[in-house]
């Protein structure tokens, strides 16, 4: 302890209009938070200020990152800031990283008010890349909207922040530093921990550890490919899948997380993983799987690059949900999907007669189901996967789900996908992203399908491309009452449903840049055996046709095709 009382400042600020923060938080080009005097400060801030000051003070907070640039740099103003502010124990990782399954693992088993999560998500890092603050409360989860728009209140009449210049900590070595500070009557304690130990804790009395070791390291093991994309979750994958249950070292790549993520967007997806990619087409290894930058995204492969959508894999793991010791203890409350994600799950939850919720986009609706005890497992088309037993997407637990059917079902995930096809049906799926599109357009695109849809004879409408005939089962725009508090949430995606459960889904955003983002979602639904392993994009042309035709998407924005497709 040192023996002089650290000062304790409280400096004056100018506010800035643009710190509303989105679904995942304040996300920003680095250089803003770099070079905008107080911006950092500011935020911060006015996380703090939204804790009343009864329940911050003498409080334990968790605080981590994914490793990109800045990320060192903001924590150490955290933790001044967090002094000054009346917090009494910061419990951080190592180095500053900590990925965000791991920060809910964490923040759940301190009992922290919360905790601060400093990543952009799957995008870009480095000088030239985003930088994002993330709050989470004290259940673990995304912080709700209304303590979202009270940070953001909060920012936009800021004049001050309170912060301990003097306090400096040491990020690299375990184990508490204590520090006092003036006019404080308990010292300040700073924890670094080893970020996966607790976290690795928890999957060991979720998953039969003893099943997965075998399965990696037995007489006749699978080979497995993982890559961490330089993300948070490189340690963790090193530690848990080869320390532990002993898949070779080579099978884990780009497992040091990097400031600019090696140069690459850490987005686990068939466009940017390439590096796992190409390696998993030539068929030497039986599984792989990629992470985004903080570990809550995850994308699965079989031999030979056999991509599985993301939504047929929480479809795979609900169908096969007690292959898993957590909930063959903890029984399954429920299954929730995301709306724009397809409807594989749904016909798993009609054969299993377990009750299945269709949120908006954005986990925190799952996380109000998770803690009102309604659900136990939840997945979104952006490959996000996870279940109760935190409340964040858990990339890594998505993993061992998957290995777990693969050591029970002792198949391939080829022929795991086929089989349950051949059971189910199959949903075929995917989304078109329009992006930089002129604002006005973008509403008149969307005011013109709502026209379209509120017609009288719109229902009962067929719509042919090729072989394929739709008929319009139902059309609306999407509203979700919350089952847990009754709050409404209204206008988030226009919805045609067919006759077969097929669907067509056009949902509209803006963006920090002041443009906008149209995103087009394709659900073809096939129940025939002889056509359920038809190329995706043969499967999906017919409805893609009625989509493009429908909306007049292309010409209306001027362009000739979508910004991606995934």
């Amino acid at each position: 302890m040192d023996d002089s009382p650290l000062q304790v400042l409280t400096l004056p600020t100018t506010p800035y209009a643009d710190q509303k923060p989105c679904t995942s938080g304040l996300m920003k080009k680095t250089y803003i938070f770099e070079t905008k005097q107080d911006y950092l400060q500011n935020f911060i801030q006015s996380i703090f200020s939204s804790i009343d000051l009864r329940d911050r003070q003498g409080s334990t907070m968790v605080v981590g990152g994914d490793g990109r640039y800045l990320n060192k740099t903001a924590i150490e103003v955290i933790v001044q800031m967090a002094a000054a502010n009346g917090i009494g124990r910061l419990v951080i990782g190592q180095n500053g990283i900590m990925s965000t399954p791991a920060m809910s693992c964490m923040i759940r088993k301190v009992r922290a008010i919360g905790g601060i999560v400093l990543t952009a998500c799957h995008n870009p890092g480095g000088p030239d890349g985003d930088f994002g603050i993330k709050f989470n409360t004290s259940n673990g989860g995304p912080a709700p909207e209304a303590i979202l728009d009270k940070i953001f209140q909060i920012s936009k009449t800021i004049e001050e922040y309170a912060i301990c210049p003097d306090l400096k900590v040491h990020l690299s070595t375990t184990g508490k530093q204590t520090f006092d500070l003036e006019n404080k009557f308990k010292p300040f304690t700073v924890e670094i921990v080893d970020s996966v130990d607790s976290y690795a804790n928890m999957l060991r009395n979720i998953f039969d550890f003893a099943a997965l070791k075998e399965l990696l390291s037995g007489p006749n093991h699978i080979k497995i490919r993982i890559d961490a994309m330089h993300g948070a979750t490189g340690p963790y994958v090193k530690r848990i899948l080869c320390e532990e249950l002993g898949s070779p070292a080579n099978s884990a790549i780009n497992c040091i997380p990097k400031e600019d993520f090696g140069g690459h967007c850490p987005d686990p997806n068939l466009v940017h993983a390439t590096d796992l990619v190409e390696t998993m087409t030539d068929g030497q290894y039986d599984f792989g799987a990629a992470f985004d930058g903080d570990g809550d995204h995850n994308m699965i492969l079989g031999k030979n690059g056999f991509f599985v959508n993301p939504s047929d894999s929480v479809a795979i793991i609900a169908a096969n949900i007690f292959n898993i010791p957590y909930f063959q203890q903890s029984g399954v409350r429920g299954f929730a999907r995301s709306m724009p994600t397809s409807g594989a799950l749904d016909k798993v939850a009609k054969a299993t007669k377990i009750q299945l919720h269709e949120t908006p986009a954005g986990w925190k609706f799952f996380v109000n189901l998770m803690d009102a005890g309604k659900l136990s497992l939840c997945g979104e088309e952006s490959f996000g996967t996870s279940s109760d037993h935190i409340r964040e997407k858990d990339g890594l637990w998505a993993v061992l789900a998957w290995l777990s059917i693969l050591a029970f079902k002792k198949q391939s995930v080829e022929e795991i996908m086929k089989d349950h096809w051949q059971k189910y049906g199959r949903n075929f799926f995917t989304r078109y992203d329009y992006e930089e599109v002129d604002p006005e357009t973008a509403n008149r695109i969307m005011e013109d399908l709502e026209a379209m849809i509120s017609g009288k004879s719109f229902i009962g409408d067929t719509f042919s491309a090729g072989e394929k005939t739709y008929q319009v089962y139902k059309a609306d725009i999407f509203e979700y009452t919350d089952p847990v508090d009754g709050s409404i949430l209204r206008n988030q995606g226009l919805r045609i449903i067919f006759s077969d459960s097929s669907r067509i889904i056009f949902s509209h955003s803006g963006t920090s840049c002041a443009r906008a983002t149209i995103r087009l979602y394709l659900d073809s639904y096939e129940k025939d055996p002889q056509k359920i392993c038809q190329d995706p994009q043969v499967a999906l042309a017919p409805l893609v046709k009625i989509a493009l035709k429908m909306s007049h998407i292309h010409e209306k924005i001027g362009c000739k095709g979508p910004t991606m497709i995934t």
